[in-house]
């Protein structure tokens, strides 16, 4: 006779298997935004203001370079030196021209001194009164000697060029150049142990002219383009 299984027998047989549980997604952590580097933030920082000082800065002007004035020298004998100067018309009477920085003071050449050595006019700077430039001239000289020769022959008549060039350890240069008419120019330079000189000489209208730029050697080293210029821009005219 058959057995007849009832279901639950065929269930009590096997062992049950618990349902199984939904998988969970697994967790990502996101990490908190990275600050940048305080180096980094205080270079961006920096590099910002300059590029805004520059935008915002005044562009450099012309005053930063130094303005000259130009000086007409008359040369005239100390019989006929009007005190200071006279009243005459330098411009119009003028023998010589030679620049002046903008802000240097000219000192009065008095009658006795212009027949004694020659000096027609001097201009030095109130800064520091050893920083100047001078002209003597003397009478009589229809043409230039030789180089040597009219150097000495100045420093006879001026003590302080004699100390200068027998202090010139870095030796005296001389050359000889002409101008845009012809005229000839010697032109000196004297290094000193403590001052520096430009001298250019050249004769006109019968007379012998002599241009001085003397500085001590820490204005030298300081105004060197200036003192240059000054000494370049010294001719004769008329």
């Amino acid at each position: 006779m058959a057995t007849i299984f009832s279901p639950s027998s065929v269930f009590s047989g096997a062992t049950a298997k618990p349902p199984q549980q939904q998988a969970k997604p697994p967790q990502v952590s996101i990490p908190p935004p990275s600050k940048p580097p305080l180096a980094n933030i205080t270079t961006a920082i920096t590099a910002t203001a300059l590029a805004t000082a520059i935008l915002t800065a005044a562009p450099p002007t012309l005053a930063e370079s130094p303005a000259f004035s130009v000086y007409y020298g008359t040369a005239a004998s100390a019989a006929n030196y009007g005190g200071y100067g006279g009243n005459s018309d330098k411009k119009a009477t003028a023998e010589y021209i030679y620049d002046v920085p903008d802000g240097w003071k000219e000192r009065l050449v008095s009658k006795v001194e212009k027949g004694t050595n020659g000096t027609d006019s001097e201009f030095y700077n109130p800064k520091k009164k050893k920083e100047k430039e001078y002209l003597t001239f003397l009478a009589g000289f229809r043409q230039l000697a030789p180089k040597e020769v009219v150097l000495n022959n100045l420093a006879l008549s001026d003590v302080d060029l004699q100390d200068l060039i027998a202090s010139a350890d870095g030796g005296v240069k001389s050359e000889e150049r002409k101008d845009e008419n012809g005229q000839v120019y010697y032109e000196y330079e004297i290094d000193g142990a403590a001052a520096h000189s430009l001298i250019s000489v050249t004769c006109a209208k019968n007379k012998l002219y002599a241009h001085f730029v003397n500085a001590p050697l820490p204005e030298w080293n300081r105004d060197q383009d200036t003192l240059r210029h000054i000494h370049q821009s010294f001719k004769t005219v008329g």
